[in-house]
């Protein structure tokens, strides 16, 4: 057993980075993960990692910057939220295209305007399709355990991909709970040293990216973009049975709760799938056979995975904590898009909560409950999507 301790989520994310110990962080702070970059350079301060600080002007900046580290050969972090990650936008897609494994928690905050600095999963969502490795977290020891094999996961010879590792913002950033940390050796030892593909500081061998790709090879590279995430799901299952081992604690790329008997599910992700657990186990002791979904990868998407996980249900609720103007929620048309093709399909319903950071409270959980319980029953669907906890 390693440490146990009560920490915040953002102090466990730091700390597996200062296990790490990466060879350059590039950071710009924004509200709530300032408190990650925070904590990581008063370990370069204090001499406990020796990585390279780049105080950078702006998000922007600190991709770039990340970008440039890690194609000339290091192994590298920074960290964002919300109006950052929207300001990196152009960069995202130039760090995955280059196959960069730069590795980058990112603090779910909502995104603007009006102006919120609490959590919801706008920002995740709307980076999405960057090309990026989406690893979400339910809690802090989830945030910590995800980050550690993040580094494992995106500099796998078959993928060299940059991996976002995504948790609520201040639910789960500045809660403290108890975790279990792993010693600094184990994750030395897990994650292992760093192995250098094509870098440009290699001045015995030397080379260059070409950055511009016209009608004759475009296509074909975006095409190959997509076989390559394709193959982070075995790799994802693959690390992480070796981190179970080491560990004892299991993920997959998914976590299923109760669904296997279940003839309604809720789909739902990061801390409100704990909330939902709790009022499930207690509609079950009234008879309600429900069950839950809880994605952990969600870039590249388990469709194959999660139809099969769901498509036994007479009807499922997909809770968005992002909503998309003019369509339905995010992960709403991912699991609509994975049951398209099953012959008898459960029903399926869209629930947006908690944007910008309201209250997930367990009634809510309750009144989606008892709406796939009469949809069970033969009720028909009157509204796809929905807005709870909304204020009349």
């Amino acid at each position: 057993m390693g440490k146990i301790a009560a920490v915040t989520g953002n102090e466990a994310v730091a700390e597996a980075l200062r296990q790490v110990n990466p060879d350059v962080c590039s950071l710009y702070p924004i509200t709530p993960q300032t408190d990650i970059v925070q904590r990581f350079s008063a370990f370069v301060a204090n001499g406990k990692v020796d990585t390279e600080l780049i105080n950078a002007e702006s998000e922007h900046s600190a991709m770039s910057a990340a970008i440039g580290a890690a194609a000339g050969g290091g192994r590298v972090i920074t960290a964002t939220s919300s109006q950052g990650l929207a300001l990196m936008w152009e960069m995202l897609h130039i760090a995955s295209s280059m196959g960069l494994p730069i590795i980058m928690p990112l603090v779910n905050r909502a995104l603007s305007g009006p102006l919120n600095i609490h959590g919801d999963h706008s920002d995740g969502m709307g980076a999405r399709d960057t090309g990026w490795i989406q690893l979400w977290s339910e809690n802090a020891q989830e945030a910590y355990d995800n980050t550690v094999m993040a580094f494992r996961i995106g500099e796998h010879k078959r993928l060299r991909l940059p991996v976002m590792v995504c948790m609520d913002g201040f639910i789960i950033s500045h809660s403290i709970e108890r975790i279990e940390y792993l010693d600094d050796k184990q994750v030395k030892d897990f994650v292992g040293p760093y192995e250098q593909v094509n870098p440009l500081l290699d001045m015995e061998h030397p080379k260059s990216y070409g950055p511009l790709i016209l009608t004759d090879l475009y296509h074909e590279y975006k095409r190959l973009q997509t076989e390559i995430i394709s193959r982070a799901k075995d790799i994802v299952l693959q690390v992480s049975d070796e981190f179970a081992k080491m560990s004892g604690r299991s993920y997959g790329i998914f976590e299923s709760y109760r669904l296997e008997d279940a003839e309604v599910g809720i789909v739902i992700m990061n801390s409100a799938a704990g909330t939902t657990k709790d009022v499930i186990d207690l509609y079950r002791d009234k008879g309600i056979k429900a069950g839950l979904l809880k994605p952990r990868l969600f870039r590249p998407f388990p469709y194959e995975e999660v139809a099969d996980a769901l498509k036994h249900l007479k009807a499922v609720c997909v809770m968005d904590r992002a909503d998309s103007y003019g369509g339905r929620g995010p992960m709403f048309m991912e699991i609509t898009a994975a049951l398209c093709n099953v012959a008898e399909r459960p029903k399926l319903i869209n629930k947006i909560y908690g944007l910008g950071g309201r209250d997930y409270m367990p009634d809510q959980a309750e009144q989606v409950l008892r709406e796939l319980d009469e949809l069970a029953k033969g009720a028909p669907v009157k509204t796809v999507k929905e807005y709870i906890g909304v204020r009349e």
